[in-house]
């Protein structure tokens, strides 16, 4: 075990040496080149070859050359992940929060606007076609009057939510 010690320290040098060589044209850091050429010795059916140094050298270009044919073949990930899953629960909530308070508004509009948006913010998205069908109106009056239930929705929420704050300097 000892000699097997001195052996790795005499190759710690020589492996730096030539991860750091490697490692720009590969693309990856050289101590990434270095532990991975100790694994390859550490797999090394015989224990410590018998050219320790000629075969390090080996070692470092070969895992270079699969580093490079790694990155050739390896495609970013693109698509970030939704902001729900590294914000914990508390966006949920607050979206949950914001359709009860928007479904309770609905419920207060007047007669007519009520079945409309609630429709409207189905979960099943009908069309307006479907939506026309089931409220008895043609499809063409349903645009003008979608506009004026959701003014008047947005009115009594305005009258609901307090103004922001001012920015900036003050007067």
């Amino acid at each position: 075990m000892d000699l097997l010690l001195q052996e790795v320290q005499a190759l710690t040098p020589l492996l730096a040496a030539e991860a750091a060589a490697e490692a720009p044209g590969a693309g990856v850091e050289a101590a990434d080149l270095e532990q991975a050429v100790w694994v390859r010795l550490l797999e090394h059916p015989d224990g410590v070859p018998e050219e320790p140094a000629g075969w390090l050298r080996t070692a470092v270009r070969a895992e270079a050359r699969l580093a490079r044919r790694r990155a050739l073949h390896e495609q970013p990930y693109t698509v970030e992940p939704p902001a729900a899953y590294d914000a914990g629960p508390e966006p949920a909530v607050l979206a949950a929060e914001r359709r009860r308070v928007l479904r309770a508004a609905v419920r207060r509009l007047p007669a007519r606007c009520r079945p409309l948006l609630a429709l409207l913010l189905s979960p099943s998205d009908p069309t307006y076609r479907e939506i026309a069908g089931k409220l008895g109106m043609s499809q063409g009056s349903l645009g003008p009057m979608r506009s004026r239930c959701l003014g008047c929705l947005r009115r009594m929420l305005a009258a609901e939510v307090a103004p922001p704050e001012r920015r900036g300097m003050e007067p």
